[in-house]
């Protein structure tokens, strides 16, 4: 099997000084798409000559989604670069997903173009539905956090029936917690930002316990990062974040003991080590059990 080299073939795609210099890109999914790049080349000869194409343009449509994802939809100041950045992060979503279809059409993967819409398209309607959730307050911490798990998995869970059948049960438990860990890691990441962590898993968390002088703050979103701070200590809700990151690395290391072929043990244990990698949480504690 060829190393994973996802995020440098997709650097051509996604490197643009513009954008760099005026707004700030999700992280790369790099732990589903080296856990896709893996199980996709365990499989047929077909999935094996197509896997690093499948994840490639599997890893751009996300990116293209989380960059639309992370749009500030505040009312807030819209002039300037808070403007300028919104808009870069339009038109690069819009950039970044478009690639799928060139890319796939030029291969002759006419196919796979229908499959990653319909995945595209569910998403939305997912995302959509989270969204009408949180805008009525019908929606707990846990709940969000599921939800969000559920839309960081759709696009690879597109490839599930090209999993080769004894393997198709322990790639489905290895994305969920993969997906888990990613999207606890990011919402980690927002929580230090008042201004990007009013509609994440700490503000549905404080909104549970929070006092009515609390509440309504929250519900104002309009808290410095003072206010932000003092209720994050108070609501522990950076341990309760670090204690589910540290659960569902176990949980995958478990499943890795579970799997009986040498060699697809070594590959994803290589995955894990570089997933740590990238999240720079290797060296903690939290993580180290």
């Amino acid at each position: 099997m060829k190393p994973y080299r996802i995020p440098q073939l997709a650097k051509p795609y996604t490197d643009y000084d513009m954008i760099q210099r005026h707004t700030e890109l999700p992280p790369f999914s790099d732990g589903r798409g080296h856990l896709l790049y893996i199980f996709l080349n365990h499989g047929s000869s077909a999935e094996r000559v197509n896997g690093e194409l499948y994840t490639l343009v599997t890893a751009l449509v996300q990116l293209g989604l989380d960059t639309h994802e992370a749009i500030d939809r505040s009312n807030g100041e819209q002039g300037g670069d808070p403007m300028r950045s919104r808009q870069l992060k339009v038109l690069a979503g819009d950039y970044f997903s478009s690639w799928f279809y060139h890319l796939l059409a030029k291969r002759e993967q006419i196919e796979m173009v229908g499959i990653l819409s319909t995945a595209i398209a569910d998403f939305n309607v997912m995302k959509a539905h989270l969204y009408g959730k949180m805008r009525g307050m019908l929606l707990s911490a846990e709940q969000y956090l599921r939800q969000m798990v559920q839309l960081n998995m759709r696009l690879f869970l597109s490839f599930t029936p090209m999993i080769e059948e004894p393997l198709a049960e322990i790639w489905e438990k290895l994305l969920a917690e993969f997906s888990q860990c990613e999207t606890v890691f990011l919402e980690l990441r927002r929580s230090n930002d008042p201004a990007n962590a009013l509609d994440g898993y700490c503000y549905w968390k404080m909104l549970e316990s929070a006092t009515e002088d609390e509440r309504q703050m929250l519900r104002s979103h309009n808290l410095d990062l003072k206010d932000w701070k003092k209720l994050m200590m108070k609501y522990k809700c950076d341990s309760l974040l670090t204690d589910k990151l540290h659960q569902s690395l176990l949980s995958i290391r478990g499943l890795l003991q579970g799997i009986k072929d040498e060699n697809l043990i070594s590959e994803l244990s290589h995955a894990l080590d570089h997933f740590l990698l990238q999240m720079k949480i290797s060296g903690q504690a939290a993580v180290e059990g």
